[in-house]
């Protein structure tokens, strides 16, 4: 503990205090409202606070962990050690031609409204996805048969290092539900979408019919991490899930949910422990039943408790 009090008082000579928390519980930012404490939380205010706050996690030899919107993101009970970034504050959209360029911090949704706003076509899929930009980029995010590689150009990102590069979505090596972003220890600061010019009620259109499909298949009314599971190859996890009669399965406080199967939601103050613990349940019913290893498609990060 004195130890961490001495990093928070050198890292807050650095950078402005308002971006500096220490002991942050982060069940505060996470869609499942699960999640232990940050020893040190950090919103950088811009680019340069961002490149001090890496510069001395490399002094300090600290684990740095990006936390975006936390919204595919499971942290365990224990939290986690070192400091984590969120970069909420770079949230600028701004429209080049038949581009869109975002900053990482953004939420991918208001991305695809400032596509609609400007009648540009390609990021209807996007309208209901709730991350930001750079978690988006990081598990090339996709629904209803879009997802990010069909519209990114280039990202710019710090390496580990602190170096700017921009990378073609080629680097970055897209495919479904990865990329090599957290390979690479990259962290995103901004994507250039490239769209295509539409008129603004088809537009509308086709994101109204994508909000009605997912308001009244996923169960939005409790916190949860999203979709579960990868698809895995000739099937469809929440089917088979659903056939395993594993609908509305409890461990404590978190439950498969009884409107779609690929969700678990938290229904009643669930501990992340509770949560994997049925993560590894399904995995394993569906497993011993129809011999298929199902995939998490949300990240689990922290230390238990």
């Amino acid at each position: 503990m004195h130890n961490l009090l001495e990093r928070y008082r050198q890292l807050r000579e650095l950078i402005s205090e308002s971006s500096l928390k220490c002991d942050e519980m982060l069940k505060q930012h996470t869609y499942t409202r699960m999640g232990g404490k940050a020893d040190l939380y950090v919103t950088p205010a811009n680019y340069e606070e961002l490149q001090l706050v890496l510069s001395f996690a490399r002094t300090h030899q600290l684990p740095l962990t990006i936390l975006g919107f936390g919204s595919n993101l499971i942290v365990k009970d224990g939290g986690i050690r070192g400091i984590v970034v969120n970069l909420n504050h770079f949230n600028a959209i701004i429209r080049e031609s038949d581009t869109l360029i975002a900053q990482s911090g953004a939420a991918i949704i208001d991305v695809s409204r400032s596509a609609l706003t400007h009648h540009l076509s390609g990021l209807e899929f996007a309208c209901g996805i709730p991350g930001s930009v750079g978690g988006a980029l990081y598990m090339n995010a996709g629904a209803y048969g879009g997802e990010i590689a069909d519209v990114l150009v280039s990202a710019l990102v710090f390496t580990p290092e602190g170096e700017l590069l921009r990378l073609t979505k080629e680097q970055l090596e897209l495919s479904y539900r990865h990329s090599n972003i957290g390979t690479n220890g990259y962290i995103v600061l901004e994507a250039t979408f490239q769209l295509v010019p539409a008129e603004h009620d088809t537009i509308k259109a086709k994101m109204d019919e994508l909000t009605e499909q997912r308001e009244s298949k996923q169960p939005l009314e409790y916190p949860s991490c999203g979709s579960v599971f990868k698809r895995p190859p000739g099937y469809f996890a929440g089917k088979l899930i659903q056939d395993c009669a594993l609908q509305g399965v409890q461990i404590g406080g978190a439950q498969v949910s009884t409107k779609h199967a690929g969700f678990i939601v938290n229904v009643q103050d669930a501990t992340a422990s509770e949560y994997i613990a049925l993560i590894r349940h399904v995995q394993q019913t569906v497993n011993e039943r129809f011999g298929v290893q199902l995939e998490t498609e949300v990240r689990i990060i922290g230390e238990d408790e």
